[in-house]
């Protein structure tokens, strides 16, 4: 009989490739033959899947960001009770930040796709999204926590959630390029949270 094969098991192969050559080569010199043999598949399977190179970078970009999403969830599931706003914040900076091999390759990959968006109006298009989405997460969040009193009452929560992905950004790329190491980042993450919650 024939062997069936698992489409969307196939698709995340060939993205897991593309993300690891992202990690180390960038995408600008990856090419869909090159993505192929780090998946250890055939071109014609590469292309069988995605059209374009352009369709197979859209579609890396959303799997790492719902990989993301899945751990979040996962993390916070695993306490066995509904999470506090603090939990859900730290969380998912945890999530982000560069503090290991997963989440460093994953950075810089996500470094890689903000390049290549600089000279690819489609791939901007995608890129651009991210870090609004987030925002948007975060003060949402912050909001509730607002209301309930976990907040000071004078706190804007789209600021805070601004300076939050703000303070992500800054302390990942100090971590990838060697300034501060992910010990002292998480210290400076704890000691906002701290600050923000207790008013």
């Amino acid at each position: 009989m024939p062997r069936k094969v698992d489409h969307d098991a196939r698709r995340r192969e060939i993205a897991d490739a593309l993300l690891r050559l992202a990690t180390t080569e960038g995408l600008e010199s990856v090419s869909l033959r090159h993505v192929a043999a780090e998946a250890g598949i055939s071109m014609g399977a590469v292309q069988h899947y995605f059209r374009s190179k352009d369709d197979m970078l859209a579609f890396a970009f959303e799997y790492q960001s719902q990989r993301h999403g899945q751990r979040i969830a996962e993390k916070l599931g695993a306490a066995g009770r509904p999470p506090t706003v603090r939990e859900i914040l730290r969380t998912t900076i945890m999530e982000v930040l560069p503090t290991d091999e997963e989440s460093r390759a994953a950075w810089l990959a996500g470094i890689a796709f903000f390049i290549r968006a600089m000279s690819d109006a489609r791939m901007a298009a995608v890129v651009a999204g991210g870090g609004p989405k987030l925002i948007e997460f975060f003060a949402e969040h912050l909001d509730r926590a607002r209301s309930a009193g976990e907040l000071p009452s004078g706190v804007d929560p789209r600021q805070e959630a601004t300076i939050v992905w703000a303070l992500i950004d800054s302390q990942a790329t100090a971590i990838v390029l060697g300034g501060r190491t992910a010990a002292e980042a998480v210290d400076t993450v704890d000691y906002h949270l701290d600050r923000l919650f207790r008013g």
